[in-house]
């Protein structure tokens, strides 16, 4: 079920750019410096900062959460999927792997991230249709 409204949130295309990090407070003086975003701190199930540009929304940042400790910081692309349960099947077919499974995003989606044949890692997401 394509949503054709936003050519973002169409399979296969790159909808979210999302930083986490262990110093969520030195990022967001760093990117709110260097790109002139503007941030608003909302929290849902745990505190996490969107990144506006002209009030457009366009990345996130959020602090390290516990299965990722030891990583590095880093930032991480979202791509859209038609089904993320059937998506995270078909990477594991083709080689890849699953590395979080699926699990819901409140308000937002349904997610996983998985990793290429390679190792490079990328999060997959449906996401909800809008009330």
């Amino acid at each position: 079920m394509s949503n054709t409204t936003n050519a973002m949130k169409q399979h296969g295309a790159f909808s979210w750019n999302e930083l986490i990090t262990t110093d969520i407070e030195g990022a967001k003086a760093f990117y709110s410096k260097m790109f002139n975003w503007q941030l608003e701190d909302i929290n849902n199930e745990m505190p996490y900062t969107l990144a506006k540009i002209d009030g457009q929304e366009i990345a996130g940042m959020m602090t390290m959460p516990p299965e990722a400790a030891g990583m590095p910081p880093m930032w991480g692309g979202y791509v859209t999927v038609d089904d993320v349960e059937e998506s995270a099947k078909q990477a594991e077919a083709l080689g890849g792997k699953i590395l979080m499974a699926t699990r819901d995003i409140p308000d937002v989606g349904r997610f996983a991230v998985i990793s290429d044949p390679q190792g490079a890692m990328l999060t997959i997401i449906t996401y909800f249709e809008q009330k």
